[in-house]
Order: C-alpha cells, then sequence, then structure tokens
C-alpha cells in the first residue's frame, strides 16, 4: 500500500500555532500545489472557513471559540457556527429580539451585509418591512415579525434621540456644539474614527444618529466603527494603503 504523502498532522499543526490560514499558507504546510489536497485534509480534521474576507481564511472547529451569536473573530477575520455570511445574517435576523437594519447587522457581523440581507429577501429567506425612514429585515414567518415588529416600535421609541449611553440619555445642545466643532478640528481618517466612536457610545441606531449630528454618510461612520472594532488603523496615515489621488513623477531633464 502507497503510503500517504501529505499528512494533516502539518495541518493542524500550523493552525494551531497561527489560530488562522490561507489556503496558500496550508498548501506550503503540507508541501503540496493542490487545492484538492488541502481540503481533503481540512475535512478529515472538521474545518470552518470564514465568512468575512471572502472565505479565504481557515481554521479548526476545535480551534474556533464562538460567543453567544455563534460568532469568533480572530484578527478581524470572522467565523460562524452557520457558515456563510448569507446564513449567518439568516440565522441572526430571525433569532433577533426586532429584527436588524443594515447598519445594526453590520455592527453585529462586523462586515458590510446589505447585499446579504437583500439576497435573502429576494430568497424569501427574510422580509423586509420600512420602519421610520428605513427598511429593517424581519424573520419570514408571520407570527415571528409581529412580535419583532413590537418590539422594534419599542426600541425606537426609547431611541429617538441621539444619546451617549444609560448615563446621559440626551445630549444637551452644548454638548452637541462641541462635538461637532471638535469634530471639525480632526483629519479625514480621524473624522471618520471618531463617528465610529460616538456611534457605538449610542448603540442601537447610533450610526444614523451620529451621521444627522454631524451631516455626514451613515455609511463614512459605519466603515468608522468597523475599523476601530477591528483594530484596523495604521497611525499617521489618513487614507488607507492606495487612497486618494496617484502621486505625480518628476520627469528627469535631460
Amino acid at each position: 500500500m502507497r503510503p500517504e504523502q501529505y499528512h494533516h498532522d502539518a495541518v493542524k499543526s500550523l493552525l494551531h500555532q497561527a489560530k488562522i490560514a490561507t489556503i496558500g499558507e496550508l498548501k506550503e504546510a503540507l508541501g503540496t500545489t493542490s487545492d484538492a489536497t488541502v481540503f481533503r485534509k481540512l475535512q478529515g480534521l472538521g474545518y470552518r472557513s470564514s465568512y468575512s474576507h471572502g472565505g479565504r481564511f481557515y481554521t479548526l472547529e476545535e480551534i474556533a471559540r464562538f460567543g453567544s451569536l455563534g460568532l469568533w473573530g480572530f484578527r478581524a477575520v470572522w467565523f460562524s457556527r452557520f457558515g456563510s455570511l448569507v446564513s449567518t445574517a439568516e440565522a441572526l435576523v430571525k433569532a433577533a429580539e426586532a429584527g436588524y437594519d443594515a447598519a445594526e447587522a453590520e455592527a453585529v457581523l462586523h462586515v458590510e451585509a446589505k447585499g446579504a440581507l437583500l439576497q435573502l429577501v429576494r430568497q424569501e429567506r427574510l422580509a423586509r418591512e420600512r420602519v421610520e425612514g428605513r427598511y429593517v429585515y424581519l424573520a419570514p414567518d408571520a407570527p415571528t415579525r409581529r412580535a419583532q415588529l413590537r418590539a422594534r416600535s419599542v426600541y425606537d421609541a426609547e431611541a429617538s434621540r441621539l444619546y451617549l449611553g444609560p448615563g446621559l440619555r440626551v445630549l444637551p445642545d452644548e454638548l452637541k456644539a462641541a462635538i461637532v466643532l471638535f469634530y471639525s478640528l480632526l483629519d479625514e481618517r480621524q473624522r471618520r474614527l471618531y463617528a465610529g466612536l460616538e456611534a457605538m457610545k449610542v448603540g442601537h441606531g447610533g450610526d444614523t444618529q451620529v451621521a444627522e449630528l454631524l451631516g455626514i454618510d451613515p455609511g463614512t461612520v459605519a466603515r468608522g466603527r468597523r475599523e476601530l472594532l477591528a483594530g484596523d488603523i495604521t497611525p499617521g496615515r489618513v487614507r488607507r494603503a492606495g487612497g486618494g489621488r496617484p502621486s505625480a513623477k518628476k520627469a528627469s531633464p535631460r
């Protein structure tokens, strides 16, 4: 009988050391160029692929430490008990007491989720209703959906104005003015991150409320919040690598 050329111990050792790895890193550990060989070894060990980063990262079931929502993150890479982003979004919305709007779902999932939510609605795996000027994603069965909408009406009534945590329910005009003034002194990246920080303090509906106060797009607030949660910050850099206008190279005179 031909001896096994590639042993799953190499995969297991790498993942226990690094926690997560890409297919390229796993192939290097096995000494193979074949994706199929890697997946055969992973299947024998019990693995998970990330729902973030396009599913490019892998870990083992025994390594992942899923929280109460069935999610686990490591170095800004996210995994789910439910599998893909679409399946995870479906499970979390159905279990949510008041459903989720897109910003709330992204705050929970730590990734852009609107596309997945719309796909679920088109496939009739979720429902969507307009509530207080925004779309809320809900369970598809009528009894659960009605209960979620009742809870949503209570949530929206409690978060009708901008507030910062339980100790300071409503911001006085002086504090609002101070926030706007401080925001105006920051550069582009700092503004985005500061807006994201204030949105996290607000909690439910924070992206929209902070965006209205500062006069910016809620997507900018959500991006800043995600960057803070992921630790995706490079000191001294205003834009992401590759962002901004391309540099003009000075022609060498001849």
